[in-house]
């Protein structure tokens, strides 16, 4: 591709969909298989993706033993235990760890993520969440899940506290001289002393500053709270948007956002896209309903209880949802499920299929349509780029870069090579400046 001529940003994480574990050719162990995950990072990078992204939990989901015990997504292994082996077998893919600022301290993360961000060479990403799910407190001696605003009040705090982490060091800190003795020059070394309404944080980071001074920030919320954390504090934002003209509205949405912030470069926004190829139309078709029929009803209908915050078994399945309350669950991800039922006039038991499936933004069909699609997304001002989930693994993730991503590489849509050395520079993000930490939002000194 030439210098100036932008390329879609591709992610790309395993598979939600609850029956593609089941699919013919699926590998059921994938996500608890290090050999299978390390395939996976290498078939990524020989298709030019940005980055592989890892979701995950610090809980098993609210639902009963029966549904579990039919879901694949009940064990995975830890981002920040598997990402780091990954950087040791790529060169090249963003490797982007998921972690709750819930249930988490600063400290410790930004720690693991410099560490992350130097073992790979400059490649880190944090996927910042606020959890969701209340069956976490429980796992960390809490009484009550904490409430959605607060959430993401202790989520606003806990980035400003990483980012002052980051730059515990100057980049020539670290002079190693054994002639002089000093191994570090103490002028540049810099102790934090954070105290807020959420964390005392005196540092400094006893981590090398990281290789891109600041891992790349993904975030996904939607809701009101959601969006402005994500204005302030990401680069790189996650949207779940399923029509053309809303995902435009997102998109300008928080583009504006970011400049009311403060923020010099534009954000990336990438939508979540779950792709199902086929020679034909109707073969992809075909494979997205055998994949359907995969889905066991018990375990959709407890995941639509969990994803509307609210216990949906009281009511007749076969019949249309019924007002849904306001929970402590997700906010966005609830009303992206409620619209979907209104919108398509579902029963409770077709939405919940539906969900447990995938709800969000689909491209079935021929690699030429799927192209197509994500060319009039990105060429419309709707997305920067798309976060994939295959049809199933290894088989959707083989499909993909053999038959979508050359024909992206032919409208000159994807480039054909890496040319940056860190994950930033390959999704063309800037560096942050020095100092960066220690200045607000709006630009203006903290202090």
């Amino acid at each position: 591709m030439s210098g100036n001529q932008r390329s879609i940003v591709l992610l790309a994480m395993p598979s939600i969909h609850s029956g593609a574990w089941r699919y013919p050719g699926a590998q059921p162990d994938f996500q608890s298989s290090f050999e299978q995950m390390k395939w996976f990072a290498q078939i990524l990078e020989q298709g030019c993706f940005d980055g592989l992204f890892l979701p995950d939990s610090l809980a098993v989901r609210a639902a009963p033993i029966e549904a579990l015990a039919r879901g694949h997504s009940v064990a995975t292994l830890d981002p920040l235990t598997l990402l780091p082996a990954l950087a040791a077998v790529t060169q090249h893919i963003g490797l982007i760890a998921t972690a709750s600022t819930t249930y988490n301290e600063p400290y410790m993360l930004a720690r693991r993520l410099a560490s992350l961000d130097i073992i790979s060479g400059g490649r880190a990403g944090w996927n910042l969440v606020t959890s969701s799910n209340p069956n976490e407190a429980a796992n960390f001696g809490v009484e009550q899940h904490m409430e959605h605003s607060a959430r993401y009040r202790r989520a606003r705090e806990f980035c400003s506290v990483m980012d002052g982490l980051w730059e515990s060091w100057d980049e020539d800190a670290f002079c190693r001289d054994a002639v002089s003795g000093f191994f570090f020059d103490p002028s540049k070394m810099h102790a934090l002393d954070h105290r807020g309404p959420h964390f005392s944080v005196r540092g400094p980071l006893n981590v090398e500053r990281p290789v891109q001074t600041r891992p790349v920030v993904v975030q996904a919320g939607a809701s009101e709270a959601g969006r402005q954390v994500a204005a302030e504090t990401a680069e790189v934002v996650f949207t779940y948007q399923t029509d053309l003209p809303a995902a435009r509205q997102f998109y300008a949405d928080m583009q504006r956002r970011a400049r009311a912030a403060g923020r010099q470069s534009a954000l990336k926004i990438i939508p979540a896209v779950f792709v199902v190829l086929g020679d034909t139309l109707e073969q992809a078709q075909e494979k997205r309903h055998q994949l359907d029929q995969l889905v066991d009803d018990e375990s959709s209908l407890a995941t639509l209880s969990i994803a509307l915050g609210h216990d949906i078994s009281q009511y007749d399945e076969n019949g249309p949802l019924p007002e849904i309350p306001e929970s402590n669950a997700s906010k966005s991800g609830r009303d992206r499920v409620i619209q979907l039922a209104r919108r398509e006039n579902l029963s409770i038991i077709a939405l919940a299929r539906r969900v447990c499936g995938y709800q969000g933004l689909e491209m079935v069909g021929t690699a030429t349509m799927v192209v197509d699609q994500m060319q009039q997304w990105f060429e419309g001002g709707a997305a920067d780029g798309f976060n994939i989930m295959f049809s199933h693994l290894p088989g959707g993730a083989t499909e993909f870069v053999e038959q979508v991503v050359p024909e992206l590489q032919r409208r000159g849509l994807l480039r054909r090579r890496y040319e940056g050395r860190s994950f930033r520079e390959n999704l063309g993000l800037e560096t942050p400046p020095h100092g960066y930490s220690r200045r607000c939002a709006n630009g203006s000194d903290c202090e």
